[in-house]
């Protein structure tokens, strides 16, 4: 019954770093490859809706950022291009709905950290005009724009820089997403936000206390906004022990953000690493830390259907199973994505 509600609803996953994996190919083989690798993925979880960050490794910044963040861009344009009868990159809701209209995954362009852009805002408009549609401005520590979670402790608010990139993410329709970054930073996006805001990927600080995780009140302040949390399935962020890293424990952060929230302001941002990390690094590479990091049955696309059978298990109705796997991210796209202010 579960699987059917799940394949059933419109599952939006708001944070896979697949165009890592992907780009990390030759150009000619960027179609094919997730054609061949991540597409089954996707359609075994019941993807539907996917956003895909631009994150660029520390090797390429800071001179090398720009050219990587175009890379990663022209890679999602070429994915789609190649893979138009099973995906579409949108750029608005209407977009989004034609894709699932037609049986294809809609694909959400997004930036992380935006290492690319820097200071210079004034290359916020390229992006938009490239597809974007989501974005951020800082990951763990400090950019030119703001600090990230793992700069907390300098209490450090959105530089000058950062402020004119919020607003012009405003004006061109681009949702800003507050996952990584400072607490005082959040508070300032909280201040100024004309507009609604998300976090793309991250849990409960209430039931964990990490830098990464958010509080009760900035999750009420976000939903203030309009916007909305998409929950982080990294079980550094679920519970300190890694036995506790369970999918059970994930539904203990969903049910408490929709206690929180409300369950029409809460979503899934998976954060799934294992899978890039398999895609790029080499066996004899690859960070044995991983496992302790990953909740079992969670490592990649194909275990969300593991999410809905804990949430159905938790009680919640079939129509809030419905909002948190999906349908709460596509009403936020709906109105916000590529909407002028």
């Amino acid at each position: 019954m579960s699987r059917e509600l799940h394949h059933r609803a419109v599952v939006a996953d708001a944070h896979n770093d697949l165009l890592i994996a992907v780009a990390a190919r030759p150009p000619r083989r960027w179609a094919s490859f997730f054609r061949e690798r991540w597409l089954p993925q996707l359609r075994e979880g019941g993807v539907d809706l996917q956003v895909l960050p631009v994150f660029i490794d520390d090797q390429f910044r800071p001179e090398g950022a720009l050219r990587e963040t175009l890379r990663m861009i022209e890679c999602a344009h070429t994915l789609a291009e190649g893979n138009a009868d099973e995906v579409r990159l949108c750029l608005d809701g209407s977009d989004i709905d034609a894709a699932l209209a037609e049986g294809r995954i809609a694909l959400v362009l997004a930036l992380e950290s935006a290492p690319g852009i820097d200071a210079d805002v004034e290359l916020i408009p390229t992006v938009h005009r490239l597809g974007v549609r989501v974005a951020s401005i800082a990951h763990w520590g400090r950019t030119a724009l703001a600090d990230g979670s793992g700069e907390d402790a300098t209490g450090s608010r959105l530089t000058a820089a950062g402020v004119e990139a919020l607003r012009e993410m405003e004006r061109l329709g681009i949702l800003f997403d507050v996952s990584h970054l400072s607490a005082s930073g959040v508070a300032h996006v909280l201040e100024l936000a004309t507009r609604p805001v998300m976090a793309t990927h991250s849990s409960a600080r209430a039931l964990l206390d990490h830098h990464r995780n958010l509080t009760d009140e900035q999750i009420r302040g976000i939903v203030a906004t309009g916007g909305m949390v998409c929950v982080n399935f990294l079980g550094e962020f679920l519970a300190v022990d890694p036995a506790e890293r369970t999918v059970d424990r994930l539904a203990d952060h969903i049910a408490h953000i929709a206690e929180v929230a409300g369950p029409d302001r809460v979503g899934l941002g998976p954060d799934f690493i294992k899978e890039v990390s398999a895609d790029v690094n080499p066996p004899c590479c690859e960070d044995l830390e991983y496992a302790e990091l990953l909740v079992p049955g969670l490592e990649g696309p194909r275990g969300l259907p593991l999410v809905t059978d804990a949430l159905i298990d938790r009680g919640f109705s079939e129509a809030a199973v419905h909002q948190i796997l999906g349908g709460n991210v596509l009403d936020l796209f709906r109105k916000e994505l590529g909407r002028p202010a």
